[in-house]
């Protein structure tokens, strides 16, 4: 790894890569001295072309934040944060966490880690080994706000929960989309830079892009929407499939090749024809039948699923089904269809080497969720902290998060938190979490800091293969994340890895640091150099080489039954008639009718110059943004007495906030959007200084399954039934009844 001295001198321009969402586009860096004055789209990244968007040319100003923790802050007694020496942090932090584990009880250490977590390579293996150093149970993340059920999904029907498959839109004919707009997230487990282009091509070289969503979001505005109402999908989907089985649509050949059993979901299926659906879903039958069709007749198809399909109820179904229907379509495995990346490191297999390809290995003490690819649900955390018995959390870590604003039960998290005897942050800043941290701990920027394009890499349309030394030096006292785990590490006698054998070297004090495991990964890749043995092979001297990146094929390799290698199950073939699915099956049968008390469905609402809730301090993403407003239909808006602009209560089973309601045509009736991460405290103050209401506090906290998917841990954000009233009215609670009925 090259290191960045500081103390430079001139202006330099280097190439780099975004690392805030998964297309990760090439960047040029222009520095001066110590210091970035900006970023800019690299135009000779062979897959990005000169494309970025607005957050990553913004995180110049995140870089450069006054805001931004760039030395270690100890918590007062006021709860005021005061600078110490990183000496003084660490020794305090390693005294008292021995404390907690002297008393034997590894699982009384906690940590959650954030989405940001993902595409760092060095924090994310140093954080698990950490944990797996301890031998806690406790790992959280994000993951149950975001992708849990589609992990179980990959690891019920694939046998592994990282056997994730990508969607090929670069060549096929029909793409359907369930809960994702590509064109503001800019693909998620897809990584397509320049994915508004590739959907144009699609469409000029008559293809279609169909887009199931309850809002008209920005990519259906721009291709064809089909409005639903939220939390319904799975109806939807089942009726699809059920058109296909009526009609005779089936490609029986590929089901026979490829499938175990196929007969639960069948036989399910036929009992749920779309003129049954429509009045749960919205969407008429001759719609829904013109649709499977489509699949059916369409020269390659793919059928993706994604935020809005992952975090509904029956989620986890959800991912299957969409699974399902490019099977029975004969779209597995096949140019334009359901594929399996070729990434320049094989992230998957590394990340099986450290527990991570897994489901069901452990379960949460409260709740009795599963861990899904290693991590348990956030939504356990507060009740981790506070139910005593052996297990109780007592030190809790917290890197690249902020689960107060994004996870279920913010405010009873906050009181958990209170009770702890430790809790540690690494964070750029002090946030709604960090800031009830006894110590926050400054990291670096991926500018910072060394990467391949790691864990999105094996979801690329196109493979690619890059890598980026740092372009800056930390500033002030930063570290990377690794950096502060290691050192911690040694001052209470542990070394941070998941692989026993590197533990034990460790312990004989042979350490290896990030860099070199990446270096080894790589070479040792299939597409790496073998130590010289492979002469167009990969290493990090080539990679350096080309800073833009090396485009490693034309397209993702499909045919020769390429599929099987991605599926862990002893026979080879897909599984849809397990007991966890078949046991979904039977739960969505039985679901009894929508509570009318609560007549309107929650949806999400992602923004173009918003991510999640931690770049809300960079003013060239502020500045301009429409008013955070909830969406709303105007036929909805007029049943329930408000007009646009008006100040609203949305109502629950578990809460209500207050916000303005935006009346609009773009929301399917029987819907409210509204946009998350919002609604700040602590120390960012032009995030803090924005308006905005978290329409989490909204979600059910208790482990139920109305609140929590129970076989994913999934968080139910999608779909939660809602009553919208004037804010000025008398504020009544929800019924009593509609708390009894699950909807």
């Amino acid at each position: 790894m090259a290191t960045m001295a500081k103390g430079q001198t001139g202006i330099r321009e280097v190439k780099t890569f975004c690392r805030i969402c998964e297309p990760m586009c090439g960047l040029v860096a222009t520095v001066d001295g110590d210091e970035l004055t900006q970023l800019r789209p690299d135009a000779d990244n062979p897959v990005s072309r000169g494309q970025a968007c607005p957050k990553g040319i913004a995180m110049t100003q995140v870089q450069n934040d006054p805001d931004r923790v760039t030395e270690p802050l100890r918590r007062r007694a006021d709860g005021t944060f005061e600078p110490v020496s990183w000496d003084e942090a660490m020794d305090d932090i390693a005294v008292r966490l021995k404390r907690v584990l002297a008393d034997g009880d590894p699982h009384a250490v906690g940590w959650y880690f954030g989405n940001p977590t993902y595409f760092s390579y060095s924090h994310f293996l140093w954080m698990k080994g950490f944990v797996d150093a301890i031998g806690t149970r406790n790992l959280f993340s994000a993951n149950s706000q975001d992708v849990a059920s589609r992990f179980t999904a990959n690891a019920l029907v694939y046998g592994s929960s990282l056997a994730i498959p990508l969607a090929d839109i670069t060549r096929t004919d029909l793409w359907l989309i369930f809960g994702g707009n590509p064109l503001v997230s800019h693909g998620s487990l897809v990584s397509t830079p320049r994915i508004k282009d590739e959907l144009t091509a699609l469409r000029d070289r008559g293809g279609r892009v169909v887009v199931v969503d309850p809002r008209l979001s920005e990519t259906a505005r721009e291709h064809e929407h089909v409005g639903i109402r939220a939390g319904t999908d799975a109806w939807l989907l089942m009726s699809l499939i059920c058109v296909l089985f009526e009609e005779g649509l089936v490609d029986t050949a590929a089901v026979t090749e490829q499938v175990d059993d196929i007969g639960p979901l069948r036989d399910a299926a036929l009992l749920l024809p779309p003129e049954l659906t429509v009045e749960r879903t919205g969407v008429p039958a001759d719609r829904v039948r013109a649709l499977a069709r489509d699949l059916a007749a369409a020269p390659s198809a793919v059928v993706y699923g994604r935020t809005g399909a992952h975090t509904q109820d029956f989620a986890t179904l959800i991912a299957a089904l969409t699974d399902a229907l490019c099977v029975l379509t004969g779209n597995l495995d096949k140019p334009g269809g359901l594929t399996f990346g070729r990434p320049m490191v094989p992230w998957s297999k590394i990340a099986k080497l450290a527990g991570l390809a897994t489901y069901a290995t452990k379960r949460s003490r409260v709740g009795d969720y599963p861990e899904v690819a290693g991590t348990l649900p956030s939504v356990v955390m507060p009740a981790e902290m506070t139910t005593p018995g052996p297990g109780r959390i007592r030190a809790f870590f917290c890197s690249a998060g902020n689960p107060v604003n994004t996870a279920p039960g913010g405010d009873t998290l906050v009181e958990a938190l209170g009770g702890l005897d430790l809790f540690v942050a690494l964070d750029l800043y002090v946030t709604e979490t960090t800031r009830h941290a006894d110590y926050v701990l400054p990291v670096t920027t991926f500018l910072e800091r060394d990467d391949p394009p790691f864990i999105p890499n094996e979801l690329a349309t196109t493979p690619f293969a890059q890598f980026s030394d740092p372009v800056l030096p930390p500033r002030g006292q930063a570290r990377e994340e690794w950096q502060i785990i290691d050192d911690l590490s040694r001052r209470v006698g542990l070394v941070p890895s998941s692989v026993p054998a590197a533990r034990l070297l460790g312990r004989l004090g042979v350490r290896v640091p990030p860099h070199v495991v990446l270096a080894l990964a790589v070479r040792l890749s299939p597409e790496g150099d073998f130590f010289g043995l492979r002469r167009k092979g990969l290493s990090l001297r080539k990679l350096r080489e080309r800073p833009s990146g090396i485009v490693l094929g034309d397209g993702v390799p499909t045919g020769g039954g390429r599929w099987r290698k991605a599926v862990s199950h002893k026979d080879k073939r897909l599984h849809f008639a397990g007991p966890e699915l078949v046991g979904e099956l039977q739960r969505l049968l039985a679901r009894p009718a929508p509570d009318p008390a609560l007549p309107l469905r929650l949806t999400g609402l992602r923004e173009l110059r918003s991510h999640n809730s931690w770049m809300h301090n960079a003013p060239k993403l502020m500045g301009g943004r429409k008013p955070h407003a909830a969406r709303m239909a105007p036929s909805d808006a007029a049943a329930c007495d408000v007009a646009d602009g008006d100040q609203i209560r949305i109502v629950s089973r578990s809460g209500a906030i207050e916000l303005p309601v935006l009346v609009t045509d773009e929301i399917t009736p029987g819907n409210i959007a509204v946009p998350h991460g919002w609604k700040h405290e602590g120390g960012w103050r032009v995030a803090t200084a924005a308006s905005g209401n978290n329409p989490n506090l909204l979600l059910g906290t208790e482990c139920d399954d109305r609140n929590v998917e129970r076989i994913s841990g999934q968080t139910v954000m999608v779909g939660v039934p809602v009553r919208v009233e004037p804010a000025d009215s008398v504020p009544v609670a929800a019924p009593a009844a509609a708390a009894a009925v699950p909807t």
